[in-house]
């Protein structure tokens, strides 16, 4: 229908700090359109996808979570401390979007993802880069919201409909 402008390669720097600016004004679709514009010239630009993946994951609270471009995205970075950290905050915020929502069973869920959260962060401390104890934090975010929500606890199967006998 349209055919999208294209940046200049001169531009993309620039461009990384406005979606910069959009995230903090709460403005997660702008930043991503930007990230998804300066990308187009700098496909591997890591700082970029962690910008994007940030702006998808700002807007997993939206009715239709994206957690499948989410994961897309963070296959892209290449180093594997990044990438064991952003996948934790995929699983964060996803969970924090599922309690957003209040669906039944949502606790359990919830629960669920941020475990699997708290096992990123884990494995990215061990290979962390001096001085960065970014994991740490994030895994300590996730205990205290678990110690302190009461609906977040594992799931636990729902027992089935008894089967009826002739």
């Amino acid at each position: 229908m349209f055919e999208l402008k294209t940046l200049s390669p001169e531009a993309v720097p620039r461009a990384l700090a406005k979606a910069e600016r959009y995230r903090l004004l709460n403005e997660p679709a702008e930043a991503e359109s930007i990230c998804l514009d300066a990308l187009n010239i700098d496909p591997d630009n890591q700082d970029l996808l962690v910008m994007l993946l940030l702006a998808i994951t700002d807007q997993f609270a939206d009715d239709a979570p994206r957690v499948t471009e989410a994961w897309q995205t963070v296959a892209r970075l290449r180093n594997d401390y990044e990438r064991l950290y952003y996948t934790g905050i995929i699983h964060e915020r996803r969970a924090k979007a599922l309690l957003g929502h209040h669906t039944p069973r949502g606790g359990g869920r919830a629960y669920d993802w941020l475990r699997e959260a708290m096992l990123c962060f884990e494995n990215a401390e061990a290979i962390r880069p001096p001085g960065n104890d970014d994991a740490l934090l994030r895994w300590n975010a996730c205990a205290r919201l678990i110690m302190r929500d009461h609906r977040l606890v594992p799931a636990t199967e729902e027992p089935g409909e008894p089967l009826l006998s002739e």
